[in-house]
């Protein structure tokens, strides 16, 4: 088969997170089983407009962070006229991932579609856009979307978002839930800091929150003196962020890293006492499941969607339920060693039970079906 996925990022973009890291590592499963898969994606300018990546993906970069669902719809289209990067090899399937925006792509693409979606963005609009444009991002993704999908088959990463998307009104029958594999651990194994430690990994945008965790930290740090909070990774927020930490006295206990490296990435998650997720929403909770993999547990809040999957709550980390209850979840765990040591070897095996070769594989019984009755 030749599957094209539809997606605003690639994971070299420097917004890219863990959609993206879903979608290639699930893509590259689907290669390996055999198919020609293709990434459309948004161009930047930390890789070429074309490219295969090392697993096989062919990537096509076009339009920008406003631009690519455009540019997606009239590259379609002009593959079926027989010019572009698509012509001579129309796809038997088309995978459109919804991050908020959907592709709209039955419209066009005259193919098959499966719908990928890590969570609803309800909540989110309004952090990300303000009130008036919220209400168009929310009708798109809530109204919209749900009529021009109804007759496709879903992809949800978790049951939390599988129930969401059954509230906008598409059936449960259509969706089928395939969690993330946990990535590979990379590096020597690291020891703890022998002071108490806190990460943040991912994102440095509005509704990630990392706020709540500069303000946990500036209350905490008059009991535990020695604490340090690692916020790792980069994005528009990064100096709102940096003005907080100075706000609230704590910017000598904070350290922003920027962008990190794989290993760089695995020795902050192996050396830091807690995972901190302070996020309002994530399909899964891809950072949850790293750091589980180097025996760290995670606080996080419990109505964050999927992130209570990834977090079996007092088993594998803690799940709070406001602001307040965060602080003393995270004192909990700073202060209690056995907690800490218990929750980290289960966070080991929890993560171990989720790899991309499933996912892959699940994935596989979704799309073959469809694509393979293509004429």
């Amino acid at each position: 088969m030749d599957i094209l996925f539809l997606n605003w990022r690639d994971t070299r973009h420097p917004e890219g997170g863990g959609s993206e890291v879903y979608v290639e590592r699930v893509a590259g499963e689907l290669v390996a089983r055999g198919h020609r898969v293709t990434l459309l994606c948004a161009a930047h300018d930390q890789g070429s407009a074309e490219e295969t990546t090392a697993s096989g993906i062919r990537l096509i970069r076009r339009g920008g962070r406003g631009t690519v669902y455009a540019a997606a719809a009239l590259t379609l289209l002009a593959g079926r006229l027989g010019t572009g990067p698509l012509a001579g090899r129309r796809p038997d399937l088309v995978v459109d991932v919804c991050n908020g925006v959907p592709f709209l792509s039955p419209l066009y693409a005259g193919r098959p579609t499966v719908v990928l979606v890590h969570h609803v963005h309800r909540e989110q609009w309004p952090v990300v856009l303000g009130r008036g444009r919220a209400r168009f991002g929310w009708w798109l993704e809530s109204a919209l979307a749900p009529r021009v999908y109804r007759r496709c088959r879903y992809v949800a990463v978790s049951a939390a978002t599988r129930d969401e998307l059954a509230g906008l009104g598409v059936a449960e029958s259509r969706i089928e839930v395939i969690h993330n594999g946990t990535p590979e651990v990379i590096g020597a194994p690291v020891r703890k800091t022998p002071y108490p430690s806190l990460l943040v990994l991912g994102r440095l945008v509005p509704h990630k929150r990392v706020e709540l965790a500069l303000r946990a930290l500036a209350t905490l740090s008059a009991e535990l003196p020695g604490l340090e909070l690692v916020v790792a990774g980069q994005g528009w927020w990064a100096d709102r962020l940096r003005a907080e930490a100075a706000a609230l006295g704590v910017a000598d206990r904070t350290r922003f890293t920027g962008y990190v490296s794989e290993a760089d990435k695995h020795a902050l998650l192996g050396s830091a006492w807690a995972v901190v997720v302070p996020s309002l929403k994530e399909g899964w909770g891809l950072t949850v499941v790293e750091a589980g993999a180097r025996g760290t547990p995670a606080v996080a809040f419990r109505g964050a969607g999927g992130v209570r999957e990834a977090v079996v709550d007092g088993r594998t980390g803690l799940l709070a339920g406001d602001p307040d209850d965060f602080v003393a979840q995270l004192r909990r765990l700073l202060t209690d060693g056995a907690l800490r040591r218990r929750l980290g070897e289960a966070a080991r095996a929890h993560a171990a039970s989720f790899t991309w070769a499933a996912a892959g594989a699940a994935f596989a019984r979704v799309v073959e079906p469809i694509g393979q009755r293509v004429p």
